[in-house]
């Protein structure tokens, strides 16, 4: 984003660069993949990766498995999280960094059924 001063010549831009990911679940019955819940960004600014055929069993690199339904009364409250690291420069040359943007939003999630193999 630019912003300009008419009739001076001067502007500032400020630049959004995506650093983390954080998923929050919403319950203590599920996995985060990574188990930390921090996914990685990729040098291309996407999360994770497309699914592929024959990567059924895999873990996952970013995601959320729940563990048990979450029942009719009330959904998981899942969370997620996009830290961005904010720089801007000037043209006069000046520039520097900005505190990090923390912007994220809460989704319901019905688990409805949950399947299981016995062995």
């Amino acid at each position: 984003m630019t912003a300009s001063l008419p009739g001076t010549g001067l502007s500032a831009t400020t630049s959004a660069e995506p650093v983390s990911l954080h998923l929050d679940p919403g319950t203590g019955d599920a996995r985060t993949y990574p188990a930390s819940g921090d996914c990685e960004i990729n040098a291309d600014g996407s999360i994770g990766q497309p699914y592929a055929q024959g990567k059924a069993n895999d873990t996952p690199p970013c995601g959320i498995t729940y563990l048990r339904a979450s029942g009719s009364d009330r959904p998981y409250a899942m969370q997620a999280t996009v830290t961005w690291q904010i720089t801007w420069t000037s043209t006069t040359g000046e520039g520097g960094d900005l505190p990090d943007g923390t912007f994220g939003a809460t989704q319901d999630v019905a688990v409805q059924e949950i399947q299981s193999v016995n062995r």
